[in-house]
């Protein structure tokens, strides 16, 4: 773990595995922080992958930038870090709202990408009833802190059947979403709310794309995986059977089979 400055913002991150392996960038979704990818940081440097997994501004142990935290300024931040670390290209993945993070990287950034990993997540616009009901969000997690939220949430984070029998991974998933500061993710929502539509520079991408979803998440449901999928000239899909809205944490070995035969062809 170590500070580093990206494009004036402090970022915490992990830098993990042999510095000669094809690196990674792993990006967390919402409300969430790095330590979401243990599991496939474990699986891919004990075969030789360098993984950098951030803290995007405002969550886990980076600093809090209050506000609107917009997507651009997000990318930004991980293009710099990047570039501090000598890091000119790099398979980029991302769930939920790390994908659409990563969405916006190639779009601003499209040199340094080699591969998108995109799991459950949309390249949509937010709707006008989307973006209000993100932004009263953001005023709610400002007024009552993040447990109301994640107690409301936890059942659609993970399939209702993985928080009754994985109780330490619905635990681990609660403790995330809780120990986010509320500012900080409201400034996220907030950003969220005014990312632009992805699907045109998606359907020129020219970098090999592995789109991963659960088969019972309801946030980003199969048919919209199978839509991203068939907008990308050349993606496939991985269905994860038994998980919702996170199966890198829900199944983590079926995810790392996915990730890693996607990598190993590259």
């Amino acid at each position: 773990m170590k500070p580093q400055f990206g494009n004036g913002v402090t970022l915490v991150f992990d830098d993990m595995g042999p510095r000669g392996g094809t690196p990674v960038i792993l990006i967390h979704g919402h409300p969430f922080n790095r330590t979401m990818w243990a599991p496939q940081t474990a699986a891919l440097t004990a075969v030789g992958y360098r993984v950098i997994a951030p803290d995007l501004r405002g969550y886990g142990d980076s600093p809090v930038v209050p506000g609107t935290a917009a997507f651009a300024g997000i990318a930004d931040d991980l293009a710099a870090l990047l570039a501090r670390l000598g890091i000119e290209r790099v398979v980029v993945g991302g769930v939920s709202m790390g994908g659409q993070i990563a969405m916006e990287l190639r779009l601003r950034h499209p040199g340094l990408v080699r591969a998108l990993v995109l799991s459950d997540t949309s390249p949509a616009p937010e709707t006008e009833a989307g973006a209000e009901l993100r932004r009263e969000t953001a005023e709610r997690l400002i007024a009552e802190g993040m447990r109301p939220y994640a107690e409301e949430v936890i059942d659609k984070m993970m399939a209702p059947y993985n928080v009754t029998g994985m109780p330490g991974t619905a635990a681990l998933v609660t403790r995330m979403m809780c120990a986010t500061d509320p500012q900080g993710a409201a400034a996220a929502l907030r950003g969220r709310a005014e990312r632009p539509d992805y699907r045109p520079v998606l359907a020129r991408a020219a970098e090999p794309c592995l789109v991963l979803v659960g088969a019972d998440d309801v946030f980003t449901p199969v048919a919209e995986a199978e839509a991203l999928r068939d907008l990308l000239p050349h993606a496939e899909l991985a269905v994860i059977e038994g998980a919702g809205h996170l199966p890198g944490l829900e199944r983590p070995e079926a995810f790392n089979r996915a990730l890693l035969d996607f990598l190993g062809r590259l």
